[in-house]
């Protein structure tokens, strides 16, 4: 059956050739529009800073979909959000998309966002937090845009691509079964306060206490915070977290468990009972113990 699956997804492919030539020119076109859009950003950061004069340096297109641009003055983070939203608006981009602020030295991301933390009830996360002057790298991964069948030379595209999905939809579910990651990347975001270490969630307001103070959490955080929970004191690895947190979107970014991660530590910095510990080329894990630091 997988010698069957991949004949027919070569078919696919052998095919669908010919429909990629106009496939490449929208991808040059997207690629000139966020040059622009990056360029049009720096340019209205630095302005907003009093400076007019500074150059900037040429954008670079990591692949397809991700694009950075050096920033060698500081920037006033607060006014990032909405000037490259309306930047990508002016120049015609809608796709969903990460940022990243990285130091240029240690290439360490230092504060970052989701498009649609926007929307969100506790807006960007990071906001009024100083940053020290240097240089910062300002990268920009937008998501795949979603392509569908146009034109008579490719009306099979759809109903070949949707089998070949289908297929793929029935041995996934069929493997997940046999799995333990099958059972456990959903995270039951139906329930209300969970108490751990001093600190405590409320899923249900995105909310989190800790160290007596009270914080806004994005649907994310708290979802990534209560995945951590179910699982303290246990190593996870990325894939896992990815698909847990993010896999409902149909879109993973590596690095967002990187931002996210920095974020909870961050805001559970206070109580001492807590750790969120990288576990170098595996994951995360979440140690939850008492303050003689015995994990419990």
């Amino acid at each position: 059956m997988t010698r069957t699956i991949t004949f027919l997804a070569l078919i696919f492919l052998m095919f669908s050739v010919p429909g990629k030539v106009a496939g490449n020119s929208d991808s040059v076109r997207f690629s000139e529009k966020a040059n622009l859009a990056l360029r049009r950003t720096v340019h209205l950061l630095l302005a907003a800073n009093g400076d007019s004069t500074s150059g900037i340096t040429p954008v670079e297109q990591l692949h397809a979909n991700t694009f950075t641009v050096r920033v060698d003055k500081l920037f006033n983070y607060d006014k990032l959000p909405s000037i490259l939203q309306q930047s990508l608006q002016i120049h015609g981009i809608g796709r969903g998309y990460d940022v990243s602020v990285i130091r240029c030295e240690s290439n360490v991301v230092v504060l970052g966002y989701n498009f649609q933390d926007l929307n969100q009830k506790g807006g960007v996360p990071c906001r009024g937090r100083k940053m020290a002057a240097g240089c910062y790298v300002l990268k920009v991964t937008f998501y795949p845009e979603t392509t569908t069948a146009s034109g008579n030379s490719s009306w099979w595209v759809l109903p070949i691509g949707s089998l070949l999905a289908g297929l793929g939809f029935i041995f996934w579910k069929r493997s997940n079964k046999q799995s333990k990651s099958g059972s456990d990347t959903d995270v039951d975001m139906r329930v209300d306060n969970i108490n751990f270490g001093n600190s405590s969630l409320d899923v249900t307001n995105l909310t989190l206490t800790s160290g007596g103070k009270v914080c806004n959490l994005t649907y994310r955080e708290a979802k990534l915070l209560h995945l951590l929970t179910d699982h303290k004191n246990e190593v996870l690895d990325r894939d896992f977290i990815l698909k847990s947190v993010w896999g409902d979107e149909g879109v993973v970014v590596g690095r967002s468990v990187d931002v996210f991660v920095s974020r909870l530590r961050k805001l559970l910095a206070k109580d001492s009972t807590l750790k969120i510990n990288a576990v170098h080329g595996i994951g995360y894990r979440l140690e939850v113990g008492n303050r003689e630091g015995s994990i419990g």
